[in-house]
């Protein structure tokens, strides 16, 4: 399948090297939103335009992409673009990611090098599960969820949507990570997140409260900032 990457950012260059050394798919180029990338290539592939170019891709051809920016709500709004679009969302899976045969995975997934995924995990659409992290046996991965590098997480623990759980974080077994919140990174985690705070430390705690800035990811609409964002602008 004939695929195109959204986002040419540092993300999307990391996601560029899964699909390479994965060779699944044939890698046609990336789109992004920052006009001065357009016409320029990012190693060694061009930077077609944006995403209003989808259509045209579709009728030459190319029937896949992924999205490919860190930001996590931004992720997910460009991930519907791509699907109102008639596009399939594909996943991109590094080989030496090492994955259990019961693990459920969404679509436009990540898992990058040297990841570990336990049996009965569930990965849900636009997750993340970054480079050498650990996800135990019966977790849930939230929608447009990003486990970090190094980032362990026992079993029966619950990400929820949007959730960033830093570089290198622990988190103990049957905990809930509430949607949109924030794990500092090396924090280690003894009780649950409330929704949109951000803990640090060892053992973690609260330090802020972070409202939602709109509709919450599960639902169709990008948060106000993420519609505002350029594709790219987040590594």
């Amino acid at each position: 399948m004939d695929v195109v990457i959204i986002g040419a950012g540092g993300h999307g260059r990391v996601v560029l090297d899964i699909l390479l050394t994965s060779k699944h798919y044939h890698v046609k180029g990336f789109l992004d939103g920052n006009k001065a990338l357009h016409g320029q290539y990012v190693d060694g592939y061009p930077v077609l335009g944006d995403v209003t170019l989808l259509n045209e891709l579709r009728s030459r051809g190319i029937s896949g992409a992924i999205v490919a920016i860190g930001d996590n709500p931004t992720r997910k709004f460009y991930a519907s673009v791509v699907g109102n679009h008639g596009i399939e969302l594909v996943n991109a899976i590094h080989p030496t990611a090492a994955l259990s045969h019961t693990v459920e995975i969404g679509s436009n997934v990540v898992i990058a090098a040297g990841a570990m995924v336990c049996p009965h995990v569930k990965v849900s659409d636009s997750a993340i599960l970054n480079t050498g992290c650990i996800v135990e046996h019966e977790c849930t991965v939230g929608q447009a969820a990003h486990i970090c590098p190094g980032t362990k997480l026992a079993g029966h623990v619950t990400v929820g949507p949007a959730a960033f759980v830093g570089i290198g974080a622990v988190v103990i077994q049957g905990l809930t990570i509430g949607q949109g919140a924030v794990v500092g990174a090396g924090s280690v985690v003894l009780r649950d997140v409330p929704p949109f705070t951000t803990c640090v430390g060892q053992p973690a705690r609260v330090v802020k409260y972070r409202p939602p800035a709109g509709p919450a990811v599960g639902q169709t609409s990008a948060s106000s900032t993420g519609q505002q964002r350029l594709i790219g602008t987040t590594a």
